[in-house]
């Protein structure tokens, strides 16, 4: 897969925006930033958005800025000539597509039918956006149709919202997942941009669903470990469960038999998507992860990590739900 494209799967979401004056590009692009999601399709539909990637890409290097709606490949040289990282059109142009790899410019074009499926494997492409997703069939139709096609990705936009995003984001082979509820038109319109922000902070958190998985404590050795499980499972019945290394009481507090990390042990977040959590956390947020504490299945997904800093005395380690 292409390195954007790993990248905005990494970001999980993509706002599609619509941008009717140059000038609202800069503090727009503020919002999105600040609220967790670096990356945006600026659509051309209007005069101004050759000149608002411009901005975009130019006020914010490291922001992932594509151009949505691109027809055709003087509407590519002018998306790549503002600085477009990517391209998004709703229908599989072919001629569009050949230029944009021509260009070198990834593009992810409109599909809807196994047919659009196959065109776009002949053209060499391995991700494409599915449009519009809900009238089109939803999450249903995009299993469906990749089941024959197992190495094709998909991009859904269309109808996503905060209620329906993480069933799409769930299904492995979807990229991301494009929208624009964090960036409606009259907010944009009216300069709202500090609900913008809001509801972008809103769309990242839906999607990462970080939640207080347990509590670890460090004993001393086995017996101590035991001593504290057992006299929580006494008090509060929560049982108490021996393993190679802790001792948990429920599922909420782990004893651990020896100190490990963290002064006084440590935090487990338990999340959705760990690796886009581990990339929100350090891109946006500026968290470091210590990578020798990485865990990962036999396939080498992964399944934990934890975080350089301690907070209050405790380590702090995200875990996949």
């Amino acid at each position: 897969m292409n390195e954007v494209l790993e990248k905005i799967g990494k970001i999980g979401i993509v706002p599609v925006v619509k941008i009717d004056r140059a000038e609202d590009a800069l503090p727009l692009a503020e919002a999105l930033c600040a609220g967790g999601l670096p990356c945006a399709e600026v659509t051309f539909r209007t005069e101004a958005a050759a000149e608002a990637i411009k901005i975009m890409t130019e006020n914010f290097p490291g922001m992932c800025v594509g151009a949505g709606t691109v027809l055709n490949a003087a509407q590519v040289d002018a998306a790549v000539e503002a600085g477009a990282k990517f391209i998004v059109s709703p229908g599989l142009n072919a001629n569009t597509v050949k230029y944009c790899i021509e260009k070198k410019v990834p593009v992810t074009p409109g599909t809807s039918t196994p047919s659009d499926i196959e065109l776009a494997i002949e053209l060499g492409l391995d991700v494409v956006k599915f449009f519009p997703a809900e009238q089109s069939g939803g999450l249903a139709k995009i299993k469906a149709m990749a089941a024959p096609y197992v190495n094709m990705k998909f991009m859904p936009t269309g109808g996503i919202n905060a209620k329906n995003l993480n069933s799409y984001l769930d299904f492995n082979k979807i990229i991301a997942c494009g929208g624009s509820w964090m960036v409606p038109g009259d907010l944009v319109n009216a300069g709202e941009w500090e609900k913008i922000e809001q509801l972008t902070r809103e769309a990242v958190q839906t999607m990462l669903g970080f939640e207080l998985a347990h509590v670890g404590v460090n004993a001393e050795n086995e017996e101590e470990a035991l001593k504290a499980a057992n006299r929580f499972a006494f008090l509060f019945g929560m049982p108490a469960k021996a393993g190679s290394s802790s001792v948990f009481a429920g599922t909420a507090l782990e004893v651990m038999k020896s100190p490990y990390l963290g002064k006084n042990g440590h935090i487990a977040v338990r999340t959705n998507y760990i690796d886009r959590a581990v990339n929100y956390l350090s891109s946006v947020l500026g968290v470091e992860f210590n990578e020798d504490s990485a865990k990962r299945d036999a396939k080498g997904a992964l399944k934990a990590i934890y975080l350089k800093e301690e907070i209050g005395g405790f380590a702090v380690h995200l875990v996949q739900k």
